[in-house]
């Protein structure tokens, strides 16, 4: 059975260290151009595998580049996280698009939306009592 306080500490190490090298060490002009944010890293148990999940402020086109270019670099980063961090096996790297976000932000400005209606409907019907 998996430590799960040691995944805790392994992904938070890893999702700071990882944010380093992405600030500092990749030469990359598109991932350099947008703001990258690690949202989410799923650690298997046996700390062999990790999903990384990023979000940015670029456009969902933008978006499936950068985590293309990410997955090419991943090796690279790999190497630097070697370097970096003392494991005794540094976990094979996914990156990944975080839709949930984008998803939230929609659900959150439809419901807005629905409200911003229903305030106009009820500012109507008072206004036809008067």
């Amino acid at each position: 059975m998996p430590n799960n306080y040691r995944i805790a500490k392994v992904s938070a190490l890893l999702k700071k260290e990882i944010t380093l090298i992405l600030q500092n060490n990749l030469e990359n002009d598109l991932i350099r151009d947008h703001f990258i944010n690690i949202s989410k890293i799923d650690l298997s148990g046996d700390l062999q595998h990790c999903k990384i999940y990023v979000t940015s402020t670029a456009q969902d086109k933008v978006m499936k580049e950068i985590v293309a270019n990410l997955n090419t670099a991943k090796s690279s980063i790999r190497r630097i996280l070697g370097k970096r961090i003392e494991m005794r096996r540094v976990p094979e790297i996914i990156f990944k698009d975080d839709i949930v976000l984008n998803k939230g932000l929609s659900v959150l400005k439809l419901l807005d939306e629905l409200k911003n209606k229903n305030q106009d409907n009820n500012d109507e019907g008072k206004d036809a009592n008067i």
